[in-house]
């Protein structure tokens, strides 16, 4: 993962520079990519409010009033009620108006400033705090199963000042912690928060991968978690698995809402299906929607097979069953679906017909063709002629054919000398060997 804490000068790493290394929570945890950051923006007065993000992604508005120079991922201490904290710089200037009107954040006195830039001293006690969340975490599980309450401790956060820890938590029905804050408190001695978390947001604390091997959605970017019901799943065709659909929440996959109204424009072309098509043949219930396609398969319950009818087919035999009319069979459709693969079809056999007139043809010339063979010459082509001799598999003997057996040993025949001369009829003196 790249790192998101700015460039400054000379492309080196501004910010926390650790060179993507960053110990912020991840540079990829909540990430917002500043677009207006390399724009000329009007001359007026830079809006003074930072985003600031905390462990889990936690995000809060301050105040600038300070007029610090600052820079994405800097490590600045903040104004907490009862005392500070460190957190980081996550988004700055025009950015910060949209996402407070966006989250309805009034820019008023409420609003809690930022005190300076983090020193090395501020950062090395951060992490000495920061040690001190996990035995936390352990015995204050272990302190919740001796009080048997019903509830799931996820995460702790103590404040960089060490006065404060705030503890989170799941719970499904109310829960009451009067006695295990006296405990805690008294365990640790610190200032208790106890705050109660959604599953979705538990899971968004705490990360993970998902089934499609990505980070999850929770934890990278999604922060509004809308409604998801099984509807969702219904529409898009989807098994209804709670193991399949289920994330690592246990609550449905938000992912399930993402093409939800891209399946509910599509849906509008599909013809409502309340009850079997009525034919001659029998009654075809409806087996599966292709719903960008537009294809739905029905079948008979004495047939195992399904028959594909387009949106048009299945509207008209929705207005001859209210006529109280039956058509023959739903075949008429189906041959109207398979007419493309039919012509296809047709066009191959006939491509293959022709290939094979073609194969059976000898290639024709007419005169002599040149010899690649410059010392022969040229030979005269009898390829027209019907009488030339051609091959013949069956009898060795002819010429021009070739050996059914080639691996057949040769007779040994003794080669004819160059150097030899033959008898010259002209000279009576000359005998044959």
């Amino acid at each position: 993962m790249s790192c998101s804490c700015g460039s400054g000068k000379g492309g080196k790493t501004a910010g926390c520079n650790n060179n993507g290394a960053c110990q912020t929570g991840g540079c990829n945890k909540m990430n917002v990519f500043d677009w207006l950051s390399n724009m000329d923006m009007p001359k007026e007065e830079k809006f003074d409010i930072v985003e600031i993000r905390f462990k889990g992604g936690r995000k809060e508005f301050f105040r600038n009033s300070e007029k610090l120079h600052l820079t994405t991922g800097d490590a600045v201490i903040v104004e907490v009620p009862n005392g500070h904290h460190l957190g980081h710089v996550s988004l700055q200037g025009e950015l910060v108006r949209l996402q407070m009107q966006k989250k309805k954040v009034a820019n008023d006195h409420e609003i809690k400033k930022i005190y300076r830039l983090a020193h090395q001293r501020d950062l090395e006690k951060h992490q000495e705090v920061q040690k001190r969340e996990s035995p936390t975490l352990y015995r204050g599980r272990e302190i919740i199963q001796q009080l048997k309450l019903d509830m799931k401790l996820s995460d702790i956060e103590y404040q960089s000042d060490n006065t404060k820890a705030t503890f989170f938590y799941s719970a499904e029905d109310r829960v009451d912690f009067r006695e295990l804050i006296k405990l805690l408190a008294t365990e640790f001695r610190i200032r208790v928060e106890m705050r109660q978390i959604s599953l979705r947001q538990e899971a968004g604390r705490l990360g993970g991968i998902g089934v499609c091997g990505r980070e999850l959605c929770c934890s990278t970017w999604l922060g509004d978690f809308k409604n998801v019901a099984t509807s969702a799943a219904r529409y898009q065709n989807l098994s209804l698995n709670p193991s399949k659909l289920s994330g690592q929440c246990g609550r449905l996959k938000c992912c399930l809402n993402y093409e939800l109204e891209t399946y509910m424009e599509a849906l509008e072309h599909i013809p409502k299906v309340e009850g079997p098509l009525l034919t001659e043949r029998g009654e075809a219930q409806l087996q599966k929607t292709d719903i960008f396609r537009k294809i739905m398969w029905f079948g008979f319950k004495e047939d195992s097979n399904w028959y594909p009818l387009n949106v048009d087919r299945v509207n008209e035999i929705l207005r001859l069953n209210r006529e109280g009319k039956k058509p023959a069979t739903l075949t008429e459709d189906a041959a109207i679906i398979k007419q493309p693969i039919a012509k296809l079809n047709s066009d191959l056999e006939s491509l293959d017909r022709k290939f094979k007139i073609n194969a059976g043809k000898r290639p024709q010339g007419g005169g002599n063709q040149p010899n690649r063979n410059k010392n022969r010459g040229n030979k005269p082509t009898n390829q027209n002629n019907p009488n030339r001799p051609r091959p013949n598999q069956e009898n060795p003997n002819q010429p021009g054919s070739t050996p059914t057996n080639r691996n057949r040993p040769k007779p040994n025949r003794p080669r004819p000398n160059p150097n030899r001369q033959g008898p010259n009829p002209n000279n009576p003196n000359s005998k044959k060997d």
